[in-house]
């Protein structure tokens, strides 16, 4: 049989651990001891889960006699721990029912080993937890360890995670160093960052979190590449969240920089999102011109709506201009297609908002 996650911790730690008879509160049969029983990604997490909820459980009933008994030997093997994969849950429950002392004592244990564990699947876990949980001067402690290494922990799977939870957790005023790295090579970083698969979802933090004097550089290179950005698989999520968090003059801009390729941008399978948060989110007169360029001139034979009807993205933004106009251009778009609807029942995209469309309009 294979040693068990943890077992190379020594006596006492570790799940194994948890039979010695030092700490007998912690003794707890897992599933994990079975390798026939747990195989696999899925089996592995609910290992995780249980051992997690187990060790939750078990502190919170413990005695303050019993967590320090038990603390003792997490902090003289809290590395080890760190990143073991039932281990790192004790050092994440003492960061969360521990003592204010235990919370400190644990919190100096990461220093110098920041990074190592930033980028370490489960070591990444207890950093987060940590920031949640200690003062502010030991988050600066780490900070200063993360410092000249923020995008390379941007760009990794594990270390994004840690950064997400510094610019969450952290007073604004000393992430200044983030900014400072994404703009010291002017905007292209922000627009590298946003297309990237991690990079988005730290973005979108800086843009929840950061001030607005913070943020402005950033929105300012956003804005100078919406028309990329849209089309991105990861960078129309940051569009996006501008569009839904930002200010109104942001949300405008990127309505004007939309206006005139709506036809285009419905039919790609990213911009078409931007575009029904656009309709969401946007005022009245954003909805507009997005509206009366879709449904063309009165004349016109084949309307850019009409295309938008019958293809597989565009046809839902067709729908969200449906669900949030006002009567009156809902009206307007009804008569743009009222002449086509027997061609576009031939469509199956279209089927499903010709049927909105005439109900509507025999209600008006």
């Amino acid at each position: 049989m294979p040693p068990m996650p943890g077992a190379h911790l020594g006596p006492g730690i570790g799940v194994q651990g948890f039979n010695n008879s030092r700490v007998p509160l912690f003794h707890a049969p897992t599933p994990s001891s079975n390798p026939g029983h747990f195989g696999g990604v899925h089996n592995r997490r609910r290992a995780e889960d249980n051992s997690g909820r187990f060790i939750q459980q078990k502190l919170e009933r413990a005695s303050a006699k019993e967590k320090q008994l038990l603390f003792e030997e997490v902090l003289a093997n809290a590395h080890a721990l760190m990143v073991d994969v039932f281990g790192n849950y004790v050092v994440q429950k003492f960061f969360e029912f521990g003592t204010p002392e235990q919370k400190v004592a644990l919190g100096r244990a990461l220093k110098g080993d920041v990074m190592n564990l930033a980028l370490q699947m489960y070591g990444c876990r207890v950093i987060q937890k940590a920031l949640e949980s200690i003062d502010e001067s030991i988050q600066l402690e780490i900070l200063r360890e993360l410092e000249s290494q923020v995008l390379k922990c941007v760009k990794d799977q594990n270390g994004n995670h840690v950064v997400q939870k510094v610019i969450e957790k952290v007073k604004p005023e000393r992430l200044q160093f983030i900014i400072d790295t994404f703009m010291k090579n002017g905007p292209d970083t922000i627009m590298q960052l946003s297309m990237h698969p991690y990079g988005c979802r730290v973005i979108q933090r800086v843009l929840e979190h950061c001030t607005e004097e913070q943020k402005r550089p950033v929105l300012e290179a956003l804005h100078a590449n919406v028309r990329s950005l849209v089309l991105d698989q990861y960078g129309n999520y940051v569009i996006q969240h501008v569009i839904e968090h930002g200010s109104e003059q942001d949300r405008d801009r990127i309505v004007q920089e939309i206006a005139g390729n709506v036809l285009r941008y419905a039919q790609h399978k990213f911009a078409s999102n931007v575009i029904e948060k656009c309709l969401i989110c946007a005022g009245p007169q954003h909805k507009t011109l997005l509206i009366n360029e879709v449904c063309g001139d009165p004349d016109d034979p084949s309307p850019p709506i009409l295309l938008m009807m019958k293809d597989q993205f565009a046809n839902y933004v067709v729908q969200k201009m449906l669900d949030t106009a006002d009567p009156v251009y809902r009206k307007k778009m009804m008569y743009a297609i009222k002449p086509h609807i027997p061609t576009l029942r031939k469509f199956s995209y279209g089927k499903h908002i010709i049927s909105k469309f005439v109900l509507s309009f025999e209600n008006v």
